[in-house]
């Protein structure tokens, strides 16, 4: 991640924060959708850890993170953050049996690299979880009409399903599932929205992509 992107991070890293006792439903509802997803047993690294929002009520204890100041958060909450960039993870090959992504890929430098060092830092069978807005949903919409008028969104690259799936095949990953939610506009959600199966209708997907293992 380029100093540029970085920066609103160190800056406004309190305003990201409040943001999840602000929009507390939403957050809810994204986190139960990542919580499906994540696997219940095996190491985990939370690549973007940003606050330790998700990272730490799903209890993984490792994430790495650009931004000291994000780092520092996590940390508050008990997670061992370390600097670096989904492009170049500080980690050897095979280590993870799962590696998670919330909102991060819209903030990096190159999807495909950082698919890649994912992939690398996976035992075989071990997953990729990525969670993220949607482009084509209503939401996704609104963020892209509005980004330049946010602290964090106006250096923010929106991905479609189709271009993330299709950077996950790219880089060697198999079986797609997805999870969605999100069915309203952020101001309505007063309680946690249902999880879903599938995309489409959610503002927020979540998907699970797996490492295959090597035939015999």
């Amino acid at each position: 991640m380029s100093r540029t992107k970085i920066e609103p991070f160190e800056k406004f890293a309190q305003e990201y924060d409040a943001w999840f006792e602000d929009y507390r439903f939403v957050y809810e509802s994204e986190l139960q959708a990542v919580q499906e997803q994540v696997p219940k047993r095996g190491e985990g690294v939370e690549v973007g850890v940003g606050s330790g929002r998700f990272a730490a009520p799903l209890g993984i204890r490792l994430g790495v993170d650009p931004s000291q100041k994000m780092r520092e958060l996590a940390q508050s909450k008990g997670i061992v953050a370390i600097d670096g960039v989904a492009e170049n993870l500080p980690f050897a090959d095979s280590r993870f049996n799962y590696v998670l992504m919330v909102t991060t890929i819209c903030f990096l430098d190159d999807i495909e690299s950082s698919f890649n060092e994912a992939h690398r830092v996976l035992k075989p069978g071990g997953y990729l979880i990525v969670g993220f807005i949607d482009r084509d949903s209503p939401v996704g919409q609104l963020y892209q009409r509005h980004k330049n008028e946010s602290d964090f969104y106006h250096i923010a690259n929106f991905y479609t399903v189709g271009e993330v799936v299709s950077y996950l095949k790219k880089t060697g990953f198999k079986n797609p599932q997805f999870k969605q939610t999100i069915f309203q506009s952020l101001e309505k959600i007063k309680k946690v929205e249902p999880i879903k199966e599938g995309y489409g209708e959610g503002s927020f997907v979540v998907v699970k992509s797996s490492k295959p293992k090597p035939t015999a």
